[in-house]
């Protein structure tokens, strides 16, 4: 779950802290791969928000028939997201209560999100769709959490604040864990016996990327500025964004460490991280700068791949 994309930003992120000022090595590469347990906590958190959210339309339909003077509807409400087969089987996952248990992720604390958040998901279009339609099944209840999940939770600024205080990481994190919470709800099928939760890792090999692309990045990084400068022309270091010298640094790190990745594949990574993370026109001016360095480095021989 946590790939390659996520790796860079984070890398990114703590380099950033360690060149501002940190300067402990040992304590960052720390710092580096608990930013990433984070990331792994905020999308099972994510996902028990699913749970959490079909919980309070039960709680809120039992409420309503125990009215003293309950109406029609109260009485013979629609129960189709309170009963909805996805999150059946989603609360029946062992994977993730294990997880949820162990870390102690509850929602237990931020009632008044969860009952905004439905307040928003039952007013919607969508919901109003879900509960008309006449074919019910676990298709249906499926699609209907991945759009909500998509179109309504994910973009909710209170979700936003209230992550954002309970982690540092977390408000930063939202929108690419959040596709992998969508690509879970996807896999998932009704045999939930069957039905895994994605890894941490995919496998080794991205743990050692996380490591050498950092230790690279920091090792390197006044050799990387010397580059930078020369190849910056016209401009000068001190006017240079920050942020755009770190992604830089970063990136100039994958391009040398890695004989696996091509450069192009690495300098389009940069570039996007550029325009989420820095200026409005840092990716142009990034993408300028690191190719006039590659041009250099494969001319003098230092770099051989394509």
């Amino acid at each position: 779950m946590v790939n390659r994309i996520l790796i860079r930003i984070k890398v990114v992120q703590i380099v950033y802290s360690y060149l501002k000022g940190d300067k402990d090595l040992v304590n960052s590469e720390k710092e580096l791969f608990f930013s990433m347990d984070k990331a792994y906590d905020l999308y099972h958190y994510l996902l028990l928000l699913m749970i959490e959210l079909t919980d309070a339309q039960k709680l809120k339909i039992e409420n309503a028939k125990g009215k003293y003077m309950p109406t029609q509807e109260d009485l013979n409400p629609n129960m189709r997201l309170a009963d909805n087969l996805f999150i059946e089987s989603l609360r029946n996952n062992v994977q993730l209560d294990e997880y949820i248990t162990a870390q102690k992720l509850s929602w237990v604390n931020h009632q008044s999100l969860v009952k905004k958040l439905l307040e928003e998901i039952t007013a919607s279009e969508l919901y109003a769709k879900y509960i008309s339609e006449t074919e019910a099944g676990y298709d249906s209840d499926k699609e209907f959490w991945r759009s909500a999940m998509k179109d309504i939770i994910l973009n909710n600024e209170l979700l936003s604040d209230i992550l954002e205080d309970q982690s540092l990481y977390w408000n930063d994190d939202l929108e690419t864990i959040g596709t992998f919470v969508m690509k879970t709800i996807r896999r998932f099928t009704a045999e939930g016996g069957t039905n895994e939760l994605l890894p941490m890792y995919k496998d080794n090999s991205d743990i050692q990327f996380a490591k050498t692309l950092f230790r690279n990045s920091v090792l390197k990084a006044e050799d990387f500025r010397k580059l930078i400068d020369e190849n910056a022309k016209n401009w000068e270091l001190e006017r240079i964004a920050f942020m755009d010298i770190v992604i830089m640094i970063v990136a100039l790190a994958e391009i040398t460490s890695f004989e696996s990745i091509p450069v192009k594949v690495s300098l389009n990574e940069y570039i996007e991280i550029a325009k989420s993370y820095s200026t409005p026109k840092s990716g142009k001016f990034i993408n300028g700068i690191l190719d006039s360095i590659v041009s250099q480095m494969k001319k003098s021989g230092e770099l051989n791949k394509p």
